[in-house]
């Protein structure tokens, strides 16, 4: 079963359903690869593995204000956090599939809040604990930083190299500890750095769907 704009993958698969499912987020700072290697996971994947999108990008793509201010910075978190839950929540809801690969995930708002942590799960009702508990495992991709190699390819992506680097600290430390984090780091080529994502990624999948 599928609905409109819903990624699956297109390989078959002969395990059947897996029961309630389970997300990876694909996380890291702006720049690091992350949209590039969900489009390579695609074919990769069976038909039991959805993507979900950036939802900063569905919701600054959509026309919501980007303020720079506190107020306008913790509205466009709280949204963001809110659009992420709604939509992984769907693949239960309507059964759309049994495993998720996320673009980002509710924890990656901390990095962008401007205030403490504790102010920022106040603010979304939830707590880091539950949060990172949501996950199966995470993908940290980092951005190449000092390389020349940044890509400003995406219309809502603001931040320079530097504030990409200052961002994917802050993205490292809000998943820190989570038990099945893998961090791949920069390569010398973006093909050997997607390859290394891509094989970690499908590590966190069984045999039988990639």
């Amino acid at each position: 079963m599928s609905g409109d704009h819903v990624r699956l993958g297109s390989r078959p698969c002969a395990c059947g359903a897996h029961g309630a499912s389970r997300l990876v987020a694909v996380t890291g700072g702006p720049g690091s690869g992350k949209t590039a290697l969900l489009a390579a996971a695609l074919p990769a994947v069976c038909r039991h593995v959805a993507l979900i999108p950036e939802a900063a990008t569905i919701i600054f793509g959509g026309g919501f204000w980007r303020l720079p201010s506190a107020a306008g910075r913790r509205a466009a978190q709280r949204v963001i956090f809110l659009a992420q839950r709604e939509i992984e929540g769907l693949l239960d809801a309507d059964a759309l599939a049994a495993y998720a690969i996320c673009d980002r995930g509710t924890v990656d708002g901390l990095a962008y809040w401007p205030g403490d942590e504790a102010d920022f799960w106040r603010s979304v009702g939830s707590t880091r604990a539950a949060e990172l508990a949501r996950y199966d495992a995470v993908i940290h991709l980092s951005p190449p930083i000092g390389t020349g190699a940044y890509n400003h390819a995406n219309p809502v992506r603001t931040e320079d190299e530097a504030e990409a680097a200052a961002i994917d600290a802050r993205i490292l430390s809000a998943w820190d500890g989570h038990p099945r984090r893998v961090i791949v780091p920069s390569a010398p080529s973006f093909a050997e750095k997607l390859r290394c994502g891509l094989d970690a990624l499908l590590l966190t999948l069984p045999a039988c769907c990639c």
